[in-house]
């Protein structure tokens, strides 16, 4: 992570450190989970490297966690040209915990050989871990940091998606090497699924309603917002195309769940307001994103 100039102590404590190495033992632990226990034994491939993993270890030999291991190490000197030093020893951490917990975890039997049931448990599990991973700053290795990579190159680019194409392209291959069709159609949903949870932990959270408010009646509408919503707004001055009339339009940002009973106010003052809603997936301010935080 880079420094923050405005508080530079805050990302070098030691505390602030341990809470990250905390997080990313907690993400990979469950991303472990969710391999070993369910998709490895179903011969699931889940995308990314420890999807290559699983289908070296059922066609070549050796554990799941060994080739995951392995198989990073170009990528992880790929990181280090690309982020530094700092940044590849938390991934390599958390490579080593996952390649770690992965071995650990594969002594157990698997808990179910219902395909649907391994998907839907492995998915959420390598989901929840991956996104705790990333928001602690870090990767879990393989094509997260590829992923990292390409969106210094494309910013705009959401994580998740490209987690999804990438998975979908390994997902394939694996469905070409096992020559199975079910599990290769299973493997799809573990794909979406990952990519679902994955976008609630990084997003999730912070997605939002953006609305407008064009009416004649902008002052009472205003008013209750603030009053019985609590809720902050802006006021943008407009003009009518058509008559040239100024207009004044209320701007305001709301939780989805208050999304509705902004849309009754607007309805009890004013039915024959324009009003515009649609999502806000990061809102940067009080209340939502730190401003100051690296994007993930």
């Amino acid at each position: 992570m880079k420094d923050n100039k405005l508080w530079p102590g805050r990302y070098h404590s030691v505390g602030f450190l341990l809470q990250k190495m905390g997080l990313i033992l907690v993400g990979t632990f469950l991303y472990a989970a969710g391999i070993a226990l369910f998709l490895d034994p179903n011969e699931l491939a889940p995308g990314g490297v420890v999807g290559l993993a699983v289908i070296a270890s059922h066609t070549i030999g050796g554990t799941t966690g060994n080739w995951y291991f392995l198989l990073n190490i170009p990528i992880v000197i790929l990181g280090w040209k690309k982020f530094g030093g700092k940044f590849i020893a938390l991934s390599f951490y958390a490579i080593c915990l996952n390649s770690l917990f992965t071995n650990m975890f594969s002594i157990f039997p698997t808990i179910t050989d219902n395909l649907l049931l391994a998907s839907i448990a492995g998915s959420l599990l390598v989901g929840t871990g991956i996104g705790l991973v990333l928001r602690a700053g870090s990767t879990t290795g393989g094509m997260d940091i590829v992923i990292k990579v390409l969106r210094k190159r494309w910013p705009s680019l959401k994580t998740s998606t490209l987690f999804l194409v990438i998975d979908l392209a390994i997902v394939t291959l694996a469905g070409f090497i096992f020559r199975d069709f079910n599990i290769a159609m299973y493997a799809f949903i573990t794909v979406a699924l990952n990519g679902r949870v994955l976008d609630y932990i990084l997003y999730g959270g912070d997605e939002a309603k953006l609305i407008y408010i064009i009416s004649d009646q902008t002052n009472q509408i205003r008013r209750r917002l603030l009053a019985e919503l609590e809720i902050g707004a802006s006021i943008l001055q407009g003009q009518g195309a058509y008559s040239g009339a100024p207009k004044e339009i209320i701007m305001c940002v709301v939780r989805k769940r208050n999304a509705p009973y902004v849309e009754e106010v607007v309805k009890q003052e004013d039915n024959q307001a324009f009003m515009i809603i649609t999502r806000a997936n990061e809102i940067y301010g009080e209340g939502y994103k730190d401003m100051m935080k690296e994007r993930i």
